[in-house]
């Protein structure tokens, strides 16, 4: 989803329609304060991206950026921000605390587009490492011993052998470990996790 965070209503609507005509899902938002009410807290697994006016009645953009950066959000959601009266030395500030681009207006429409679609890439590379990383985090730490193991290519009765357990307490573990994994083998648990 792209959220689009700009006070200029022709802007925002003509933006909200430019993603849509490139098949991105996008919604606007009228003000920061709003955006942050309503959408921070809950982006998707299928990737965000923020574009954000610097220049903002309520609540300016830098300042969001950093609301955004201190709650560690700029890797799921990429910001690029959109002004008329940036800097350059506001734009290297930007980018050096993890801003994903600076346009300034008027800006090529398509350019900014193109740049769009790499930041949801980005995002969704960002939620799907996040989520495996989740689940990861859900096993046990025999599990993760097991895991292990399995990952270094040792058949059940070596693993069993290695961490002194049964046999069978090791194909319980292993079949724990493919469900909370969400695979079905362990070639598909090695391309997960490589």
């Amino acid at each position: 989803m792209l959220h689009i965070v700009d006070d200029e209503d022709v802007l925002r609507d003509s933006l909200v329609w430019l993603a849509r005509s490139r098949g991105i899902d996008a919604c606007g938002h009228a003000s920061a304060q709003l955006f942050l009410d309503q959408a921070a807290a809950r982006f998707d697994a299928q990737g965000d991206c923020l574009l954000l006016d610097v220049r903002m009645p309520d609540i300016n953009g830098v300042a969001v950026f950093d609301q955004l950066v201190a709650r560690g959000l700029t890797a799921r959601l990429p910001v690029i921000f959109l002004t008329g009266h940036g800097d350059v030395p506001m734009a290297v500030d930007s980018l050096k605390r993890g801003a994903f681009d600076f346009f300034e207006k008027p800006f090529d429409g398509n350019r900014l587009m193109d740049r769009v679609e790499e930041a949801l890439a980005l995002s969704r590379q960002a939620g799907a490492a996040a989520a495996v990383q989740a689940r990861l985090a859900s096993l046990s730490a025999r599990e993760r011993e097991v895991l292990d193991l399995i990952l270094a290519g040792k058949m059940n009765k070596v693993v069993a052998d290695q961490l002194g357990i049964s046999m069978r307490t090791v194909e319980v573990h292993r079949a724990h470990i493919f469900d909370k994994m969400q695979v079905k083998t362990a070639v598909e648990l090695a391309g997960l996790l490589k």
